[in-house]
This record gives structure tokens, C-alpha cells and sequence, in this order.
């Protein structure tokens, strides 16, 4: 059986709902005439994955910058744990920041980078070693405590930068697209380390909010999404649930590639991999020719003119296809059929029949 001591029952008590950590009442931020967060509400549950995904000027970092209190909002409440910070200085408030530029002490070693925060706080010795190694086995990175930054990779210094913020156990984790610098191939590493590290110490109850305008990141790592436009979420829920079932025009062409055709005044999307591409010109389907053909290793992608106007973009893998397979098919007739449950109809609410 646990017991609660009186500062930890005290929290519980002034929490208004301990399954979230971050609550967003109607905040606006602007900045002269330009409005970067416009009345935004959000709600992020404790121990999740939660990513803001947006173009750049969307209002995806200046809602993060709130969050960690480098910025103070025109108007609304930022809560964090159910206890209202909106005045409150970034060092009053349960979190860290990670962001694109590792912010590494180059004259120190990677134990004493990792240890600094708890060096601050003024943590005994003995425990800050601890802490240190035990965060470090977490990073997989148990044998660089000695070195200096410069010694090291970038994603080992990534990882680093993750360590320094997770050492001191913020109850909210806040990361400004970390992985921005990195090389595509350690970027798509970095994505399954850092999604390790958060499954890892979730059991202490750490929350994590990333800030990317790359979808492919936010598909990969998010136990939910805000896709964010305009300083507004234009919609809000699991990777699966955005990506599937686009609840405007903007999050159907932003995450993912997105046809648009219009018929009989409708005008609707559908995406490249749910659309089959038959060669020849048999009955059914939309037909067409094959305009432009991009061999992208794993799969290949089709730009086809359809007959009765527009194009669409299919996307095909290449099980049995070369890449002059591939090429050599631009220029031939097929015809393309997809399920209707497939298509995002921009002219009805919600977007499907």
C-alpha cells in the first residue's frame, strides 16, 4: 500500500483532472497584427506521445514556447497538471525543454552536461551519479560519460541533450523539432530511439509534446496529433484517425500526399496508396495515361492524366517492378479504381458518406 505525503496529497487535491497534464483554455498570442495562437483549446493526457505538426508561421512553436513559459499569452489559461501557470516563469513550472540545437556545455563532459540540472537544484553527489548512469543505460549510451560533446555523433548528441532534460523528471517533457539537424537516415533512427526512451520512462509519468512540421515523424511517433494552421488546430486525434479520415481540406492535402478530383460538381480526395492501377484500357474505373513515373526504391509513383480531366497521383510498391520496369510504363493507358469509403468529400461535414 502507498502512502501520500502531505505536499504530494496536497497536488492531488488542486489537480482538476489527473489524467491530464497540459490544458490550453482559449489562449491568443499575437505579435503586432500578426496572431501566431488564436484561441487555441487543448488538452494533452499524462504519459502520452502528443506532436504538434504544422507548416512553418501554423502557431505549432509559438504554442509550445507558452506551454514552457518563454512566452505569456494575450489572453486564455496554460494548466499544467490541473494547477494554472499562465504567470508563472519557465522555472516555476514541471518541465523541460529540448530543442533543435543541443545546447551541450563543450567544456564539460557528457556525466557533468547531464548532471548540471540536478547540480543546480542542489541534488547530493552520490544521487546525482546515480541519476546520471541510470539515465545514460536509458540513452544506450552507458559508456560516454567521460567524453566531451565534440567526441561524439549528432544523435549521440541528441540522445545527450534527451538525457539532460529527462534526468531531472519534468512531468512534461517539451521537444522543438529535435531531430531537425540530423541526416535523413539518423533521423528515421532518432525516431524509433526517442519513442523507445518515452515507452521506457513513462512508468514514472512523464509527458511528451514535439513540435515537427515533418508528418511523417508526427505519424511515426504520436499516440495523438494537433495538426495546427493558421494559429488553429484544424484537427486533433490519433495518427490512424488524421491521416484516414481528414477532417478538412488543409489536413487531407498537408499530412501525406492528397488527390483532389472534381465530378459532377463534387469535389473530393483520395490517397495515392488506396488507388489500384490496372494496364490496358478494359471497362471501369477512371481511365488514363501515365504522365510522369518517380522510382523511389521501395515503391514507385504514378502521375496519371485522367481522361475526363484532372490527374492523380498512385503510389505502388515494387514487389516484382524494376526501376526500368517502372519508367518504361510512362506514356501507357490504364485506368485506376479505388472504394468510396476511400475518398474525403470536401463538400460534406466530416468529410465522408
Amino acid at each position: 500500500m502507498t502512502t501520500q505525503t502531505l505536499p504530494e496529497a496536497q497536488a492531488a487535491s488542486a489537480t482538476i483532472s489527473p489524467a491530464v497534464d497540459v490544458r490550453l483554455l482559449g489562449v491568443r498570442k499575437a505579435y503586432g497584427d500578426v496572431v501566431a495562437v488564436d484561441g487555441v483549446d487543448l488538452e494533452i493526457e499524462a504519459g502520452e506521445f502528443f506532436t504538434l505538426l504544422g507548416p512553418s508561421g501554423s502557431g505549432k512553436t509559438t504554442t509550445l514556447r507558452l506551454i514552457a513559459g518563454f512566452e505569456r499569452p494575450d489572453s486564455g489559461r496554460i494548466e499544467l497538471s490541473g494547477v494554472d501557470v499562465t504567470g508563472r516563469a519557465p522555472y516555476e513550472r514541471d518541465v523541460n525543454t529540448v530543442f533543435q540545437d543541443y545546447a551541450l556545455f563543450p567544456h564539460m563532459t557528457v556525466a557533468d552536461n547531464v548532471a548540471y540540472g540536478l547540480r543546480v537544484k542542489g541534488v547530493p553527489r552520490a544521487e546525482r551519479r546515480r541519476r546520471v548512469e541510470q539515465i545514460l543505460q536509458v540513452a544506450r549510451l552507458p559508456n560516454v560519460a567521460d567524453r566531451k560533446p565534440i567526441q561524439l555523433s549528432g544523435g549521440q548528441r541528441q540522445r545527450i541533450a534527451l538525457a539532460r532534460a529527462l534526468v531531472n523528471a519534468p512531468k512534461v517533457l517539451l521537444l522543438d523539432e529535435p531531430l531537425g539537424a540530423l541526416d535523413l537516415k539518423l533521423r528515421q533512427e532518432m525516431q524509433i530511439e526517442l519513442k523507445r526512451i518515452q515507452r521506457e520512462v513513462s512508468e514514472v509519468g512523464i509527458t511528451f509534446v514535439y513540435v515537427t512540421h515533418d508528418q511523417e515523424e508526427a505519424l511515426t511517433m504520436s499516440d495523438r496529433l494537433a495538426v495546427f494552421n493558421e494559429g488553429r488546430i484544424e484537427q486533433l486525434g490519433t495518427p490512424a484517425e488524421v491521416y484516414e479520415h481528414p477532417a478538412t481540406e488543409f489536413v487531407a492535402g498537408f499530412v501525406g500526399i492528397s488527390n483532389v478530383l472534381e465530378r459532377d460538381g463534387r469535389r473530393f480526395t483520395v490517397r495515392p496508396e488506396k488507388v489500384q492501377m490496372h494496364f490496358g484500357a478494359n471497362d471501369g474505373g477512371e481511365p488514363g495515361r501515365i504522365r510522369d513515373v518517380v522510382y523511389v526504391g521501395m515503391f514507385t509513383r504514378y502521375v496519371v492524366e485522367l481522361d475526363s480531366g484532372g490527374e492523380l497521383t498512385v503510389v505502388r510498391q515494387n514487389l516484382e517492378t524494376s526501376s526500368a520496369d517502372a519508367l518504361e510504363s510512362r506514356g501507357r493507358r490504364v485506368r485506376l479504381e479505388w472504394r468510396p469509403e476511400h475518398t474525403f468529400d470536401m463538400e460534406r461535414p466530416g468529410g465522408h458518406e
